[in-house]
């Protein structure tokens, strides 16, 4: 419970998400809170000693709770960045690693900042520059938007997918892999295939190719235990999934299952793939590898290992474990 001092510096910081046009959502005490955070903001201090230090989630989290008594469980981490702190960032208001706009979206180290335009306007909240500050922001808010979105767009890995068209990955993380992957697997191993789900886990929404995958009579949870990448090879009907080992692992027994399980319902042929950067990060993983997959490494990308030895690359009938088709193909 908050005392009188707490519960009124919330109330101004409302107040100053409703003058910046945040909706509802935007404006209730958990964003309130995350506000204050960000400009350490005390229920004492002036709103004219505000600051925009770097903050990660969990530091956030930690004044809240230190500051205010807010003591938000730690599976709120997610709320707050997903129904808060992506829309401040989507609005201008606050800045997304700013220290360094190549980290990963999901990386332990993401940090945010309230942006240099708004800290002025917001220090000011409470004396008579505020009204023609706000006036002025808000006139400048769009622009301010696309200035501060325009390093990390910069940022971000292009990919060409096997029709030609072009697809842009958030930077950092497993997209780097899954970019090799993109052009240097799928055109080798999987020529004439059509790319059905590309997975990116700094965005909330992936390449889902919905209409392709219902023809094949599978419904997925776009949110839910996916491979990195999904192809499908209409000439062969298979359909080729591949997990970068940075992100899931590798695909052991469990991962198989799960995949199967997954997609198990359509009649094409399920063919798995654990990919690697290198050898080296390969030889970490040899012993989890499940059998009747493949494994291919972006720095030997002519180059595939099968673990089994009946079949070079293709799925297997579950009925009897044996290959569905007994040609190898090699490029």
């Amino acid at each position: 419970m908050m005392n009188k001092r707490q519960a009124a510096k919330v109330a101004q910081a409302q107040s100053v998400l409703r003058d910046l046009g945040f909706a509802k959502t935007q404006t209730n005490t958990r964003s309130a809170l995350t506000l204050i955070a960000l400009l350490k903001l005390s229920p004492s201090k002036p709103w004219s000693s505000a600051s925009n230090d770097l903050f990660r989630v969990v530091d956030i989290m930690q004044w809240m709770r230190d500051r205010y008594g807010a003591d938000y469980a730690p599976n709120s981490r997610e709320t707050i960045r997903r129904q808060t702190l992506h829309q401040f960032v989507a609005a201008g208001l606050v800045l997304l690693n700013p220290d360094d706009p190549n980290r990963p979206v999901n990386s332990g180290n993401s940090c945010y900042q309230i942006a240099p335009a708004a800290l002025k306007l917001i220090q000011s909240r409470g004396t008579p520059l505020y009204a023609r500050r706000l006036r002025a922001y808000l006139v400048k808010a769009p622009g301010l938007q696309a200035s501060y979105a325009k390093t990390r767009e910069l940022a971000r890995i292009p990919v060409t997918l096997l029709d030609g068209s072009p697809v842009y990955l958030t930077p950092g993380g497993q997209n780097v892999l899954l970019k090799a992957i993109l052009e240097e697997f799928c055109p080798r191993w999987t020529p004439g295939g059509k790319v059905l789900y590309v997975g990116d886990a700094g965005k909330d929404d992936p390449v889902l190719d919905v209409v392709g995958l219902s023809a094949l009579r599978i419904d997925l949870d776009k949110h839910g235990k996916l491979p990195d990448l999904i192809v499908y090879m209409p000439d062969r009907n298979w359909l080729v999934l591949l997990d970068a080992a940075s992100s899931h692992g590798p695909v052991d027994a469990k991962r198989h299952a799960e995949l199967k399980t997954l997609l198990g319902s359509s009649s094409v042929g399920l063919v798995y793939v654990t990919c690697f950067s290198s050898r080296a990060e390969m030889r970490k993983y040899l012993t989890e590898i499940a059998w009747e997959t493949d494994a291919w490494c972006a720095e030997d990308p002519t180059h595939l290992i099968h673990f089994n030895g009946e079949r070079f690359l293709g799925p297997y009938d579950p009925s009897d474990g044996m290959p569905k088709v007994q040609t190898a193909r090699r490029s």
